[in-house]
């Protein structure tokens, strides 16, 4: 049994072959055939029909998927027996990562602070822009935070490992 959720819609699955070609979404049967055309493209044939789905990226962290169909994109986030297993059990808020602080990855100039104190940051927002070796670099959050303190400001130099930001 397993979980989708594409694009907000939840959708109940379970393969009855081990092919996993045949099964029920949401107690409704189904039965497909793909070919595997090369790396992470498919042509899938359900009903009589023909899709082309092309797997554009993939999180193994999220276990969230962008899946090209016929030139639209979808997100699948999949939830497996032990993710709903959890779940059930109340327990899968453990399973995320609690991070406390944004450390500088490597020593550089601070160019820009993007963030202030009490700002709610979700995952892969930017806070930090960080010069190191002539380059660029975004420092992005790893997880949804709420910012605690700021212990950097534009202009400082910072060393690897140093403390930038503190989340609540």
């Amino acid at each position: 049994m397993y979980k989708a959720i594409i694009n907000n819609n939840e959708f109940e699955v379970d393969f009855s072959s081990s092919d996993n070609k045949a099964g029920t979404i949401n107690n409704s049967k189904f039965e497909i055939d793909s070919i595997d055309l090369k790396e992470g493209h498919f042509n899938i044939l359900k009903n009589y029909k023909s899709y082309n789905a092309e797997i554009v990226s993939f999180d193994a962290d999220e276990k969230t998927y962008k899946i090209k169909v016929n030139g639209n994109v979808y997100t699948v986030k999949v939830k497996d027996r032990f993710d709903l297993l959890l779940q059930s059990m109340g327990m899968d808020a453990l399973a995320t990562k609690k991070v406390n602080e944004l450390k500088a990855p490597m020593p550089g100039l601070v160019l820009d602070v993007r963030v202030k104190v009490g700002d709610v940051i979700k995952k892969g927002e930017p806070l930090v822009v960080l010069e190191a070796m002539k380059m660029e670099n975004v420092l992005k959050s790893v997880a949804d935070v709420t910012i605690k303190k700021i212990a950097i400001e534009k202009g400082n130099a910072v060393e690897k490992n140093q403390v930038l930001i503190f989340f609540e």
